[in-house]
């Protein structure tokens, strides 16, 4: 899963082209050109809306040798030195932090938080000049991550920026960012894109090519404006996964065991990391989805008969399914701090479905 995290945090580099944004876009591009350059920029918003591929798209313009002539979209040719470059983590004024490797887990895995060694492994980079362009930029993926330790010493950069060094945070949730380092930031929040933006991104997207348009329509539905959760689901087969999910809520309180034994035991192991990811998150959207539906009385459907399936559920009211929502949370959580089995952790939380499907 590590390998999978990492990769994730590394595609952007590569990504040329980004869909929606423009006000973003603009706004960064105006503060350029007149040079009211702000040192901390924070780039809020969903996961997999677009956030690094921004952050990535504005250090390309910042260290490009021509960066006053290029277009107020921040495009920088992907075929030139400078973007190939980045992409390859090899531009000596380019850093990215990221959560680290902890060499003492067996394999190495990625810590839970960006510790304050991760900032402070900035200071060699931070000391010396540019080599290139006369601008040193410095990417946080994701500035949320931090310690409580990295984001006062992340702070303290901000209050002290060496010149010439441009600070981009990408943040998930800025509310877990201590207000000082969120008022030393100019702040650049993020949209969710259109379905019509949307389908455009994915479509474009090899594994998307042969994806029939009712399912492409879902898919967008399910991703709710982020590219990366869209293309997530469809590299994971997701919609197969989300269908099942609905098969097993539309004969609640019935729990065929078999079944579920069967599902369960692919999330054991190494191999079934992945499956457990894809049908956790998209088992608690569900949740999430249903009380919504619920409490507003609308009709938040993905598929025709979920409407029938959220509507018999909710007959006696939300009060089970904010239970059975915040004990599922709390499972997942649990599994992953203290590395409970998978398999009786899903068991679990499907039985507590049925019980809440009952009272």
């Amino acid at each position: 899963m590590s390998d999978e995290i990492i990769a994730a945090i590394e595609a952007p580099r590569h990504t040329a082209t980004l869909t929606g944004h423009d006000t973003a876009v603009r706004t960064f591009a105006s503060a350029w050109a007149g040079r009211r350059l702000a040192h901390g920029w924070l780039i809020s918003g969903p996961p997999g809306i677009g956030k690094a591929t921004l952050a990535w798209r504005i250090a390309r313009h910042a260290l490009s040798a021509r960066a006053d002539e290029q277009a107020a979209d921040l495009a920088v040719d992907p075929q030139g030195a400078i973007f190939r470059q980045i992409a390859a983590g090899a531009h000596p004024d380019c850093r990215l932090v990221r959560r680290s490797l902890n060499p003492k887990s067996t394999p190495p895995r990625l810590r839970g938080e960006i510790t304050v060694d991760d900032i402070r492994a900035l200071s060699p980079f931070l000391r010396r000049t540019a080599v290139q362009a006369g601008w040193r930029v410095v990417l946080i993926d994701a500035a949320d991550e931090m310690n409580v330790s990295a984001a006062n010493a992340l702070l303290k950069l901000l209050e002290e920026p060496p010149p010439k060094v441009l600070l981009l945070l990408v943040c998930h949730a800025p509310s877990r960012l201590p207000p000082t380092i969120r008022s030393r930031c100019r702040s650049l929040p993020l949209r969710p894109l259109t379905n019509g933006q949307l389908c455009q991104t994915i479509t474009a997207h090899t594994s998307a090519a042969d994806l029939a348009a009712e399912d492409l329509t879902i898919i967008a539905r399910l991703a709710e404006g982020s590219p990366g959760r869209a293309l997530a689901l469809i590299e994971r087969g997701g919609l197969a996964v989300y269908r099942d999910l609905l098969d097993i809520m539309a004969a609640l309180p019935d729990l065929d065991i078999q079944r579920l034994m069967a599902l369960a035991d692919g999330f054991v192991g190494a191999k079934g990391e992945v499956p457990y990811r894809t049908y956790t998150e998209l088992l608690q959207w569900w949740l999430t989805s249903l009380i919504r539906a619920g409490a507003r009385r609308t009709d938040a459907a993905i598929l025709p008969r979920e409407q029938e399936i959220r509507a018999r559920l909710l007959a006696h009211g939300l009060d089970p399914w904010l239970t059975v929502w915040e004990k599922t949370r709390t499972l997942f959580a649990r599994a992953d701090s203290v590395n409970l089995d998978r398999k009786q952790v899903v068991l679990n939380v499907f039985f507590a479905l049925a019980q809440a499907a009952r009272a």
